[in-house]
């Protein structure tokens, strides 16, 4: 376990940061502290969705942020790391299995320039840069569209492995809105006062302005799949277009080949001379005036 100190400038609040803990050794600082067994239990636990709790007169939450992930069908477990808070007005306790460079920032940049007073605008800046790690991948998501829509209808031909990725931008996009709608508890259930309402004011500003962007993504990322379903339909339709087309012209010659090749014995065309090339005309004259009627009808 690696365990980091801090007092907040002018207060007697303690900030404690514990990285990676074992069971044992957190319980150690559960019971100086008396935090809640059950909270100290999703504290522990990896995968836990974010969420806000208040047991007596300590209060704790849970918050996710992403980081990199190059998984093709990624899981809200893949996609994020979570941050476990619990906080009093004595002291905050923040605890995490991996590396988390926002910790670090917020006790260099803002806890130890005495920017801070209270431990929960400790919590509040954790929400807040935790949230803001929501806004580059919504950027990349809205880029990757935009891609796609120029690909579907800029380019000529469209290729097959599209919908695929379509399909895992979809995937992502949703996983992501579901983080920032867990967040929603956590959100708006932080007490701010003084100082700290107009931080608590920006983080709530911050997480509806990432819904609705994740709204957006969501919506550009249905109809993206709905316009390349259309485009492929379309692409369908106009090959059966053409088949129809051939066999109109074929129906007709079709026609006449089976007559004359009929084994009946009084055909008079068959002792004609000229009975071939009435024949090849005929076909000509029949494909000539199947052509213009199309062309009166606006198919071809």
């Amino acid at each position: 376990m690696a365990l980091s100190t801090c007092r907040i400038k002018g207060t007697d609040i303690t900030w404690i940061d514990i990285y990676d803990p074992s069971e044992e050794e957190i319980e150690s600082v559960s019971s100086k502290y008396s935090l809640n067994s059950y909270a100290l239990l999703d504290s522990l636990d990896p995968d836990h969705l974010p969420k806000y709790e208040e047991h007596n007169d300590t209060h704790f939450l849970i918050i996710r942020l992403l980081h990199d992930e190059s998984q093709k069908l990624p899981t809200i477990q893949s996609l994020s790391s979570k941050i476990a808070v619990f906080f009093t007005d004595n002291f905050i306790i923040t605890i995490h299995r991996s590396a988390q460079p926002l910790i670090e920032n917020i006790m260099k940049n803002v806890v130890n320039a005495g920017k801070i007073k209270s431990a929960s605008g400790i919590a509040i800046h954790i929400v807040g840069d935790a949230l803001r790690s929501f806004e580059e991948p919504a950027m990349k998501l809205s880029a990757d569209i935009d891609s796609y829509e120029s690909t579907l209808f800029l380019k000529k031909n469209i290729p097959d492995d599209m919908i695929e990725d379509i399909y895992y931008l979809k995937n992502r996009a949703g996983l992501y809105k579901k983080l920032l709608l867990l967040s929603n508890e956590v959100v708006n259930s932080i007490k701010a006062e003084g100082e700290e309402r107009p931080a608590k004011r920006d983080v709530r500003d911050l997480h509806t302005k990432l819904v609705l962007l994740y709204d957006q993504v969501q919506e550009d990322t249905n109809n993206l799949l709905n316009i390349y379903l259309s485009l492929s339909a379309r692409k369908t339709n106009d090959v059966m277009k053409i088949l129809t087309v051939f066999s109109v012209f074929f129906m007709p010659l079709t026609f006449i080949v089976g007559i004359y090749g009929m084994n009946f014995k009084f055909m008079p065309e068959l002792q004609s001379p000229l009975g071939y090339p009435l024949t090849i005309l005929s076909m000509i004259v029949i494909s000539v005036l199947i052509f213009f009627w199309f062309k009166r009808k606006k198919w071809l």
